[in-house]
């Protein structure tokens, strides 16, 4: 878990506490507030997430002989893969 999804995970929480004490408050700029909040912290959190999932991508640095990939054209193959076990 990286900083922004920690981040994220802070602000939702924070903001749905701003907003639930703005509707028991009858307080409608504290629950605009909250709302706002959370969905930062939410945007906060996919940002993490995103950053995370290209952090962990594979890297292809391999050709493999027995992996194909078709091309535009009828019966025409390529050889082509990433991580691909024989």
């Amino acid at each position: 878990m990286n900083k922004d999804r920690v981040k994220g995970t802070i602000d939702e929480v924070v903001g749905s506490a701003k907003r639930k004490v703005g509707e028991l408050t009858d307080n409608p700029k504290l629950r605009v507030k909250g709302m706002v909040q959370q969905a930062k912290g939410k945007v906060e959190g996919a940002w993490g997430k995103a950053k995370e999932a290209a952090h962990n991508a594979p890297v292809c640095s391999e050709v493999h002989v027995d992996a194909h990939v078709k091309l535009g054209t009828k019966n025409s193959t390529a050889d082509a893969g990433c991580n691909k076990s024989k």
